[in-house]
């Protein structure tokens, strides 16, 4: 049952990060709004700024996920796109619904790899949390990935451990080092 669990956590990993590259690409269209010194997410001249978005993904009549960031700016000439203070949350068939958030996001639109830094969590509705410092998505490689400590919590289970590598192709999901593992209570 664990294992099932824990699955069903990396599933909707994989989902929300793929999503999220997808919604981040959809930004190429966007023009820029006024900039504020306050909120500049780089030191460089962005080409396109939004402020304060909020974009909703409707699919006949369900929502399907909203992303909200305090700012994104575009670079053509890196064909990229950072964002501040970013949450995305996706709304699941079953009514379920997942958070992932963090600091700060980069978007390599040419290629479709994705970052995400800085206090990066992902939550699940059914009790699952996920936290680090970054995340990586490849999407050549259909990995996501992380060299930084990861922890991961449920109500029945805590881990933690150092690297991690999920390959969303093969469905699989490793902690790569110094990983703990507590469950609490339950049955095996």
């Amino acid at each position: 049952m664990r294992k099932i669990k824990i699955a069903i956590l990396v599933s909707i990993i994989l989902i929300g990060l793929f999503v999220g590259v997808h919604l981040m690409t959809s930004f190429q269209t966007r023009k820029a709004g006024e900039e504020s010194p306050a909120t500049k997410i780089s030191d460089g001249d962005a080409d396109a700024r939004l402020e304060k978005i909020r974009f909703v993904e409707d699919k006949r009549g369900q929502r399907t996920w909203e992303l909200e960031a305090t700012a994104v700016e575009q670079y053509q000439n890196q064909n990229t796109l950072l964002l501040q203070d970013v949450k995305v949350t996706f709304f699941m068939k079953d009514g379920r619904s997942v958070v992932l958030s963090g600091d700060r996001g980069k978007v390599f639109q040419d290629s479709r790899n994705m970052q995400l830094t800085g206090n990066v969590v992902l939550t699940t509705s059914d009790g699952y949390r996920l936290k680090t410092q970054s995340i990586s998505y490849d999407h050549a490689k259909a990995e996501v990935s992380t060299s930084d400590p990861v922890e991961i919590e449920g109500e029945q289970m805590h881990l933690v451990g150092k690297g991690m590598l999920v390959d969303i192709e093969a469905r699989t999901f490793k902690v790569l080092s110094q990983v703990k593992t507590l469950w609490r209570g339950g049955k095996v």
